[in-house]
């Protein structure tokens, strides 16, 4: 499969594995090596820090959250026919301080679609100047 279908079906299977709480399907959806940037900053390391920081959060401080695809479509831009770059928004469902616009890497190899980056960007008002 390839094409904007596929990473769409990448980008519903993030939502679908989130919403499940399910660390390990969630970060099996990354490539070993990838970079996950949260809204604090902190970078997950790899996939094996992906799952063990989803698992922690799963379990306790988003237990039961649920994520939503933020209702608009995603920008997906294909640098090449394996790699993809896509931007979106997300959020969770009825809080809307919870917004934010995520910029995902998506690379394709031996015919499946992964992640191979994750980066958070949580929407804030701009600051007032002093």
């Amino acid at each position: 499969m390839t094409g904007t279908s596929s990473v769409d079906e990448l980008l519903d299977a993030l939502v679908t594995t989130w919403n499940a709480g399910d660390a390990t399907a969630y970060a099996d959806l990354f490539v070993e090596d990838a970079d996950y940037i949260t809204f604090f900053g902190q970078n997950m390391a790899g996939r094996t820090a992906i799952e063990t920081g989803h698992r922690a959060l799963f379990e306790g401080p988003l237990k039961g959250s649920r994520l939503t695809s933020g209702g608009t479509s995603p920008k997906i831009r294909f640098l090449r026919s394996d790699v993809a770059i896509i931007v979106t928004t997300g959020g969770a469902p009825g809080d809307d301080t919870q917004q934010s616009v995520i910029t995902l890497t998506a690379v394709r190899n031996q015919g499946r679609w992964r992640f191979a980056s994750f980066q958070n960007t949580r929407v804030t008002p701009p600051r007032a100047p002093s």
